[in-house]
């Protein structure tokens, strides 16, 4: 009888090691897609059903606390479900506020595409390269990172910064002078696009404060149109939407750095919020890629991480990035 009861705690054993994992890996996971509540509910039924067996049958044995130790995991399982279900919530929420803008496929399709092809030379390389444009591309690989922003991200050395921190990627800046929504397509297509970019780092809207002012709806679709056009270029590229910096707290620019953000989440691309940027730590992060690179962890950096390390080096560098108007192209 003995062994029976052994055995018959071993099976509860077994059945049971695995609600700890699916709690762990539901709670990381931050959303109830995927999990069944009714599923759940019926293993707790499962488990009550054999508790009332074992208390009918007088078996009060220490197999009865491994029932009562399973159906707490279990329960578990539905607090966790529950706060996910709530995140949810949260997400959708978020993404009606892209949906509240109020784009829509004709307004992309009637955006004016006609806008004149700057050439312009990218101070991030060589003397001999600005001289020489065709130096410079012949340089350049495919399947980059690309900072693709204004007159003020001009000056950032990306490259030099890619080998301080050690990116595994290549990068290159192909900022350029008073940068608008509505040359910046242009600009891609003759100037990037050649080097299929597998990431992009998008700093635009500060010389287009008059146009969101007098026409945001405008503004969305000119945005919308340029991220469409990168992914036509690479569907798979990964794309970063970077705010506009608002020191003085300018409520047009409030507002533009929160349609940029709901553009951002409606496109599925990341996010980054230049508020913050002054916080940044350029010493503590490098030590903390130099211990990973160290370790042999060599994944490809967030886009993220990217603009952290680039804006946080103009902000530490670059005495013009303290006024809006110089701040972004």
């Amino acid at each position: 009888m003995k062994f029976a009861q052994l055995f018959e705690a071993l099976m509860l054993v077994c059945f049971g090691f695995s609600w700890p994992l699916n709690v762990i890996k539901a709670y990381k996971a931050r959303t109830a897609k995927g999990t069944s509540l009714a599923f759940i509910f019926l293993i707790i039924t499962g488990y009550i059903a054999g508790i009332s067996a074992k208390f009918l049958n007088h078996q009060i044995n220490y197999v009865l606390a491994v029932y009562f130790l399973n159906l707490a995991i279990v329960m578990i399982n539905v607090f966790v479900y529950i706060r996910n279900k709530s995140l949810d919530k949260q997400s959708a929420k978020a993404s009606a506020e892209a949906d509240n803008l109020k784009i829509t496929n004709q307004q992309i399709k009637n955006i004016n595409k006609e806008s004149t092809k700057e050439e312009i030379m990218n101070y991030t390389y060589s003397l001999d390269e600005v001289i020489n444009p065709k130096v410079a591309n012949a340089r350049e690989e495919k399947n980059a990172v690309i900072l693709f922003g204004g007159t003020g991200d001009k000056k950032i050395p990306v490259q030099s910064l890619g080998k301080e921190f050690n990116f595994n990627f290549k990068i290159y800046n192909k900022s350029t002078e008073d940068l608008t929504l509505s040359k910046a397509a242009e600009y891609f297509k003759f100037t990037i696009s050649p080097l299929a970019p597998e990431g992009i780092l998008l700093h635009l809207g500060a010389k287009d404060l008059e146009l969101f002012r007098k026409n945001s709806e405008g503004f969305d679709t000119s945005y919308l149109n340029l991220i469409a056009q990168i992914k036509a270029c690479n569907k798979k590229c990964r794309i970063a939407l970077i705010s506009l910096n608002n020191p003085t707290g300018d409520k047009i620019i409030n507002e533009m750095n929160r349609h940029i953000k709901a553009i951002a989440a409606s496109e599925n691309c990341s996010f980054v919020n230049l508020d913050n940027a002054k916080l940044w730590n350029p010493a503590a992060t490098k030590a903390a890629v130099d211990f990973a690179y160290s370790m042999g962890l060599k994944t490809r950096k967030p886009l993220s991480d990217v603009a952290e390390i680039l804006f946080s080096y103009a902000y530490n560098n670059f005495a013009e990035y303290a006024p809006v108007e110089h701040l972004v192209g």
